[in-house]
């Protein structure tokens, strides 16, 4: 069973990032990004692939960076 929860997490972000396409707000688009790809690197991690792990962490990072950079405009 616990085998599979890694496999949940992972669909689960899949169908995050996959809502996040349709989400017209940039940051709760950003945040569902950010959410959908946590969860794909537990996946990633899970089946320590080495190309998936990093690309799901620059994923999870430009999408809190642009998070970081449209409230930084929003102050100035």
């Amino acid at each position: 069973m616990l085998e599979l929860l890694p496999k949940i997490l992972g669909a689960c972000g899949l169908l995050f990032i996959t809502w996040g396409i349709f989400i017209k707000d940039e940051i709760k688009q950003d945040w569902i990004f950010v959410t959908g790809g946590l969860l794909l690197l537990v996946y990633s991690i899970s089946l320590r692939d080495p190309i998936f792990i990093p690309l799901q962490i620059i994923f999870t990072l430009a999408s809190f960076y642009e998070i970081v950079m449209i409230k930084q405009k929003k102050k100035a």
